[in-house]
């Protein structure tokens, strides 16, 4: 029996990867949070995604500037690591949890 291709792109997820050195990573849901920056006075909002790992958890919050333009922040564990960094595992652990949360709505 072959294993289902799509159940293989699920599990990672559920278990955890292995991303930067660091294991066991699983990803929350991105959530919108408010935030202020020194730029502005004004409280506009940016997305964070909540990670956990066997080494610690933290969180990158990503600011969208413009269509584009982002920065990226980090905090708890990944606080200190380098904008292009923390856009890499962003953009990683977003795009391997839409693959296994991907679920078709039922309309009607």
């Amino acid at each position: 029996m072959t294993p289902d291709p799509v159940s293989s792109h699920a599990e990672p997820a559920e278990q955890g990867i292995e991303l930067f050195g660091l294991t066991g990573l699983r990803a929350q849901a991105r959530e919108r949070v408010p935030i202020r920056t020194r730029a502005s006075g004004l409280t506009t909002s940016a997305w964070r995604l909540e990670i956990a790992c066997d080494q610690g958890r933290g969180a990158v919050v990503r600011v969208e500037v413009s269509p584009q333009e982002a920065h990226f922040r980090g905090d708890g564990l990944f606080l200190g690591w380098s904008p292009q960094q923390l856009a890499a595992l962003h953009d990683a652990l977003l795009s391997r949890s839409a693959e296994a949360s991907f679920d078709v709505p039922q309309l009607g």
